[in-house]
């Protein structure tokens, strides 16, 4: 059984190898998700980037390095364990749609002057659909919880744009995959808000591989 001091045990068990900052900001926030689920993404972030002087680009850095996350876990490990019917159709589309926030998240750091963050290297526990599709639902919801906590921190509002085109196609991922698994698209109703440990535990403990 999946250790019960995790609210994510999935994202415990991802390995993200790397020196960057980046890579050190996405094993720190896949660490306070294990252990206290979606909701403590937001202390975290907070408390890194006020540590920070890097402003936008290390919010938009942040950012693209989720996505690179994203988009291997669909277009490569999705390739890898057995995905059937709509949900081999589901992950191929957002496989597509992560790539393009990767392109387009990276293009917006060059027009600003930075350098996008080199990608890590990923490692993801899963080995079939039913462990892939309860992963990416906790990814996408917490892809969602990271743009809505970085968003209004962004100074340049061309960027707030960029984050926020891309947290509404997240949210769709989102709401698409927990439709698949039996959640509800919306569980927050008709705002999105950030998610205390609780619910985390509720949403999460259903979807726990043995």
């Amino acid at each position: 059984m999946a250790d019960s001091k995790f609210a994510a045990p999935e994202m415990a068990a991802i390995e993200v190898k790397g020196l960057t900052r980046e890579a050190f900001l996405i094993r720190g926030t896949l660490a306070a998700v294990a252990v206290g689920g979606v909701g403590a993404v937001g202390p975290f972030l907070s408390d890194a980037f006020a540590q920070s002087a890097a402003g936008d680009l290390a919010i938009l850095n942040y950012a693209l390095t989720l996505e690179y996350l994203e988009s291997e876990f669909y277009n490569v490990k999705g390739k890898t364990v057995g995905l059937t019917g709509a949900a081999k159709s589901l992950a191929a589309v957002i496989g597509m749609h992560e790539a393009a926030h990767v392109a387009g998240l990276a293009a917006a750091i060059k027009a600003a002057g930075g350098t996008p963050a080199k990608k890590p290297t990923f490692k993801f526990p899963v080995t079939n659909q039913k462990q892939f599709l309860a992963l990416a639902s906790v990814l996408e919801n917490t892809g969602v919880s990271a743009y809505n906590g970085q968003g209004p921190k962004l100074q340049n509002k061309a960027y707030l744009g960029t984050a926020g085109a891309i947290v509404q196609i997240e949210a769709r991922h989102a709401a698409a995959i927990n439709y698949m698994i039996g959640l509800s698209p919306t569980p927050d109703g008709g705002f999105d808000k950030p998610l205390e440990m609780g619910p985390v535990l509720k949403a999460v403990k259903p979807l726990i591989a043995a």
